[in-house]
């Protein structure tokens, strides 16, 4: 790979200065909002987005708005990241002003995942009617079944919330595993999961759907149920629930396409309005797999929300199927 003299002075100039650097460095690690790159490197606003523009106008970083917010990535383009990997492989992991970008990094994090998990544990008696507020969950439901055709040998559910998944797809399964992270939700889920009685061949078990632990190509059928817009980093979870699909396998995604709800961030801690068909396909196909089908359900009022899923699936016999 190889890069035109006139890309590289541009490529440099723009990460040659010790801000940008930092917020390169910062989104290396994730896609960060506006508010939240301020407080990590305690600049104000305006200085940070000056900075931001000239990442952008250099093609180094991609600005996309959601809803009232504006977040921040890297950019796609193969020849510069490579040039920006190279330049933040070289870094001094323990140069002061980077390492104290890191812990803060985390503490933004931890405050975000407080907030989450304090929504998720208030509301997980009452969970499935709020999954239900803006669309019909059994058009939903019946949509999600005719996506993931057939009988599988292993579905894995990540971010199994109340377990609503696994009682729906589970009696397909030979063995299915639920993973989420509130260990009030999986209790919602065990009782959920007996009461189909499911719990002979279904494993709940605590899991953070960024770093599973669990083997590559493990299951056929592998399900992210509204959770997305929940989080932090959408791309790099639909990159390890891709690392899990087997040969032959599928991956289903169920969140929402782009809206306008913006009192949804405060009140329900969505981080992300919806996704754009063409970003959920570009994650997907990085993830190895083939570009997706897609199954629209409109809302039913202007009020409401539209749910898309999105079936992708990997390349190769689908020798993990039951027969």
């Amino acid at each position: 790979m190889s890069i035109r003299l006139g890309d590289a002075v541009e490529v440099l100039r723009a990460a040659g200065e010790p801000s940008r650097l930092r917020i390169v460095a910062l989104l290396a690690q994730e896609e960060l909002a506006v508010m939240e790159l301020c407080q990590i490197m305690d600049q104000s606003q305006p200085r940070v987005s000056r900075h931001l523009r000239l990442l952008t106008a250099s093609g180094l970083v991609e600005r996309f708005p959601d809803g009232g917010w504006v977040f921040y990535r890297l950019g796609a383009d193969p020849v510069r990241r490579a040039v920006l990997d190279q330049i933040l492989s070289l870094l001094d992991p323990h140069d002061s002003a980077l390492a104290r970008d890191r812990d803060r990094l985390t503490a933004v994090r931890s405050e975000r995942a407080a907030r989450a998990e304090a929504y998720f544990e208030r509301n997980a008696p009452r969970w499935d009617q709020l999954r239900s507020l803006y669309v019909s969950e059994q058009d939903v439901e019946v949509a999600i079944l005719a996506a993931a055709e057939g009988r599988f040998r292993r579905l894995i559910d990540l971010g199994t919330g109340a377990g609503r998944m696994l009682t729906l797809l589970a009696p397909r399964a030979e063995a299915a595993l639920g993973l989420d992270l509130s260990y009030e939700m999986l209790n919602i889920a065990r009782l959920r999961v007996a009461e189909a009685g499911l719990d002979d061949h279904v494993e709940l078990r605590h899991g953070d759907i960024f770093s599973t632990g669990l083997q590559d190509a493990c299951a056929d059928l592998v399900v992210v149920h509204q959770v997305l817009h929940y989080l932090g980093d959408p791309a790099a979870a639909v990159a390890e629930a891709g690392r899990l699909v087997a040969p032959g396998g599928r991956l289903l995604i169920v969140d929402f396409a782009p809206h306008a709800l913006e009192y949804l961030r405060e009140a329900h801690q969505h981080r992300r309005l919806g996704f754009p068909e063409e970003e959920m396909a570009r994650w997907l196909t990085a993830a190895g797999l083939k570009r997706p089908k897609v199954t629209t359900l409109p809302a039913r009022s202007a009020e409401g929300l539209t749910v898309k899923i999105w079936a992708a699936d990997r390349k190769g016999e689908a020798a993990a199927r039951a027969a």
